[in-house]
C-alpha cells in the first residue's frame, strides 16, 4: 500500500517556506453535525515513528487514528481545528462553511505557533481570503513553482493519500468530529439517529430514523430534503 510522503512539503521547504500547512476537512457530505477542518504544520526534520501510521483518516481504524492524533498534536510544529455548526451550514451553504472552517483551523494553528503559515497544501480545494497569505486562485491551481511569487497554496486531488501534512490534518479533524457526534448522541433525544455509529452520514438506518422522527436542529435541511425527495421518486 502506497502511503503519503513529504514530497510536496520538501519541494516547498527547499524553496524557503518554513511553515507549510496541510489542510483537510471532514463532514462535508454528512446529513447532520458540523464541518471540521484540520491544519497541521511539521518541521522539515520531523521523523515519524514506525509504530505510528499517518494516512488518509478513512483508511485507518479508530484506534490507529487516535494513536496518530496523539502523536501529531505532541510533535507537530503547529496544529489547529476549525468548526462550523450545522446551523451556519444551513444559512450559508456547505461550500462557504467549509472555507470558514479552513480559515478557523489556520488561525488556530497560527495562534499555537505564534507565527503565521506561509504556504498551504489542501486536499482538493482552494481557500479564498486567508488573512496574511497573498495568493491568486489561478496561480494556486496551476503553479507550485511560484513563478509570479503570489501563489501560496496548492490544491491536491486526493491529497490525504499523497501528503503527510494533509493526511495528519484529516486525522485530527476526523477524531475531533467523531467525538462531537458521539457526544451529541449521548443526549436522549438524539440517540434514535445513531450518530455514535453513523457519525451523521446518510446511512440506511439514519435515513429511516429521519423519515420516522423528522429532523433535528443538528441536521442539514437541504441535504435531508434532497435525500427524502429522491427516496420518494425511487
Amino acid at each position: 500500500m502506497r502511503l503519503p510522503s513529504f514530497s510536496f512539503e520538501k519541494r516547498l521547504w527547499r524553496k524557503g517556506f518554513k511553515y507549510v500547512a496541510g489542510l483537510d476537512e471532514v463532514g462535508r457530505g454528512s446529513f447532520a453535525g458540523p464541518i471540521i477542518a484540520g491544519c497541521v504544520i511539521f518541521e522539515s526534520n520531523i521523523k515519524i515513528p514506525s509504530d505510528t501510521e499517518i494516512n488518509d483518516s478513512k483508511k485507518l481504524s479508530p484506534q490507529k487514528r487516535e494513536k496518530a492524533k496523539e502523536w501529531i498534536i505532541n510533535n507537530a510544529l503547529g496544529w489547529g481545528t476549525g468548526e462550523v455548526a450545522s446551523s451556519v451550514i444551513n444559512r450559508i451553504g456547505v461550500s462557504k462553511a467549509a472555507q470558514m472552517a479552513f480559515r478557523r483551523a489556520i488561525e488556530n494553528a497560527n495562534n499555537k505557533m505564534e507565527r503565521r503559515v506561509d504556504y498551504l497544501l489542501i486536499d482538493a480545494f482552494f481557500i479564498p481570503y486567508v488573512w496574511g497569505l497573498p495568493m491568486r486562485r489561478k496561480a494556486a491551481r496551476k503553479n507550485l513553482e511560484l513563478k509570479d511569487g503570489k501563489a501560496r497554496q496548492l490544491a491536491i486531488a486526493k491529497g490525504d493519500q499523497k501528503s503527510i501534512s494533509i493526511a495528519a490534518a484529516s486525522i485530527i479533524a476526523k477524531v475531533y468530529r467523531d467525538n462531537v457526534m458521539k457526544s451529541l448522541n449521548e443526549k436522549p433525544r438524539y440517540k434514535r439517529y445513531g450518530w455514535d455509529t453513523n457519525k451523521g452520514y446518510g446511512t440506511k438506518e439514519h435515513g429511516s430514523a429521519i423519515r420516522k422522527f423528522g429532523i433535528s436542529k443538528y441536521h442539514r435541511k437541504q441535504f435531508v430534503e434532497t435525500y427524502l425527495s429522491r427516496s420518494k421518486r425511487a
